[in-house]
């Protein structure tokens, strides 16, 4: 999945009313599905199911058309319960190997949200993917504006990769990675690479990309004939993982979120607090993902 894709894909994420980004996105009507995700209650893919099951109300009128459209203000209740724009909340997670960077899973695989279960948190959704196999920072927010900024191709906000890759690139190798190459009409490069350590076998390279697309990092070293063994993410932007404990999570405080909006070029007023008139609201059914299998729970609240 590229960034452009992702960027699609996280415009289901919820939205508070006025967030970090808030600046960025002007007040406007849109369909009802949408609106209910941008206050944070839920996807819009389960606001759409909710509406098309007539459970949701605007203005006191049973709505079944998710597509409906509906203002910033509009009252909007879900099993009879207010659906009101919540706090802010910006998360920065330790992603392990294994775990999906998704909501839900067909085949019903574990998925980064086995490690967010019992927190007591609103809908959130991912900033961007790591994919199965890969590891290290992932934000997560129910900030959709913020997130989409961040991943947006076309402002160039680095993400910093650690790789351990089977070989050892010479100089030759490194400046390829940095010239790039082309597959199935994408060009894949890396903005810079080093070389951090090797073994003789295998080598450790710390690589930034200013752009992702699907499986970017894996593509270009498998061209250059060097096997990826372990890919962990380091950095977003200003955002780094730090001593974060694998499988842990914290709450972003107002001074990393703001700099990540600059980073992203967003003109960022305050993030909203928690004592917004939603906080500690009760979510109806549906509203938050299925709890993923319980051995995927690896120390989420306690690490906040």
């Amino acid at each position: 999945m590229s960034d452009s894709d992702r960027l699609r894909d996280d415009r289901r994420a919820a939205k508070p009313a006025r967030n970090a980004a808030a600046s960025a996105v002007p007040a406007s009507r849109r369909g009802l599905a949408r609106e209910i995700s941008r206050r944070g209650l839920c996807s819009r893919a389960d606001a759409a199911t909710a509406i098309r099951a007539g459970r949701v109300c605007v203005d006191g009128r049973c709505i079944r058309d998710p597509e409906h459209p509906c203002g910033a203000h509009a009252r909007i209740e879900m099993d009879g319960h207010p659906v009101l724009p919540g706090e802010g909340i910006y998360l920065a997670l330790n992603k392990p190997r294994g775990l999906l960077t998704t909501a839900r899973d067909e085949h019903g695989r574990d998925t980064i949200y086995a490690l967010l279960a019992d927190a007591g948190l609103p809908w959130l959704a991912p900033v961007g993917r790591l994919d199965k196999a890969s590891e290290g920072l992932l934000l997560v927010t129910n900030d959709s504006a913020w997130a989409a900024a961040l991943i947006d191709p076309a402002r160039h906000v680095p993400k910093t990769y650690r790789v351990q890759v089977r070989g050892v690139p010479d100089a030759a190798a490194l400046a390829r990675m940095r010239t790039g190459i082309s597959d199935n009409d994408e060009h894949l490069a890396v903005r810079e690479v080093a070389l951090l350590q090797s073994g003789g076998r295998t080598a450790w390279l710390e690589c930034v990309l200013d752009e992702g697309r699907n499986r970017h990092l894996r593509r270009l070293f498998a061209a250059l004939d060097f096997e990826v063994l372990r890919l962990l993410r380091v950095a977003i932007g200003p955002q780094v993982l730090g001593d974060l404990a694998r499988g842990a999570w914290r709450r972003l405080d107002a001074r990393e979120v703001a700099a990540l909006a600059a980073a992203a070029g967003l003109t960022a007023s305050r993030a909203r607090v928690a004592s917004s008139p939603s906080a500690g609201r009760k979510f109806p059914a549906a509203a938050v993902p299925a709890r993923a299998p319980s051995s995927a729970r690896r120390g989420a609240p306690g690490a906040r």
